[in-house]
């Protein structure tokens, strides 16, 4: 029993040491979007408790930051990500199903595309697909920012692994009562399949919020500016203000955190289960 309880502490310790590690770096950057940005590094030799604790803290910065894009450049992330998950779903639990509930011929070689696209990374191919939405005048357009997230192979991935353990039973019985492909998807595969839906939502989500080179290629005006484009021109030449651009990136993490923290449970119970019990 002593041994035990001594790796139980052991774990909570070093689980807690890695929490911190993580933790820190996110208070800094908080506590510096509330001061001044003058101040930001000028606290930080020699290091004390006034690093990462401010006691008169200031909203200037994020006043700041709606004299300029990023309130637009939010609102637009907001816009282009919601329309990514509500299309992308619909796409990609659409393919999820085609790839689990029938049998047809190179099946497993279509799946083997399928994994292989989310295993190359998107900026590898963003130079080229870029050039073929200009030729197809989708640049500036929130159509533009939108299509290349909708297909996303993680999503198509999890939901099928999803599907696949939905007994036959209830797809017989579906088809018994005069239930065709099309009410079985939307009747049985989709109600029992929320947890699932929801971590794939949540994989487009965050793929879509977090994308830097796309917008940046596509979005060149302020109309359709996204938000990690707006907030890497907060930087400029001569002058960085850094408690401004502190400001942005708590703005642009506070959303798909509370997202996050939203679905969690879901997006974990996606992940882990691999179907019904």
């Amino acid at each position: 029993m002593n041994r035990r309880l001594l790796r139980y502490l052991a774990r909570s310790v070093a689980a807690a040491l890695i929490g911190l590690a993580f933790f820190i770096p996110l208070l800094w950057v908080l506590t510096g979007s509330l001061r001044p940005g003058n101040e930001t590094f000028a606290r930080l030799s020699p290091l004390s408790w006034d690093s990462f604790v401010t006691l008169d803290p200031t909203l200037s910065n994020y006043s700041k930051l709606f004299t300029g894009d990023i309130g637009r450049a939010t609102v637009n992330s907001l816009l282009v990500s919601v329309v990514t998950v509500v299309a992308g779903l619909a796409i990609c639990a659409s393919a999820a199903f085609g790839l689990s509930a029938f049998r047809f011929q190179g099946r497993t070689a279509v799946f083997a595309v399928v994994v292989l696209s989310f295993l190359i990374p998107f900026d590898a191919i963003a130079i080229p697909l870029s050039d073929m939405f200009r030729d197809w005048n989708l640049t500036n357009t929130f159509t533009g920012l939108v299509l290349p997230g909708i297909g996303n192979g993680m999503a198509i991935f999890l939901l099928r692994q999803f599907f696949l353990a939905i007994p036959t039973e209830l797809v017989e019985a579906g088809r018994l009562d005069g239930l065709g492909w099309f009410g079985v998807f939307t009747r049985i595969y989709l109600p029992l399949s929320r947890p699932a839906l929801i971590g794939a939502g949540l994989t487009l989500f965050l793929f879509q919020w977090h994308s830097y080179v796309w917008p940046l290629l596509m979005g060149t005006d302020r109309e359709h500016i996204l938000g990690p484009v707006a907030l890497a021109n907060l930087q400029g030449q001569n002058f960085v203000d850094y408690g401004v651009v502190f400001a942005g990136a708590v703005l642009l993490t506070l959303i798909p955190l509370a997202v996050i923290l939203g679905f969690q449970r879901y997006f974990i119970q996606s992940v882990s289960s691999s179907g019904l019990k």
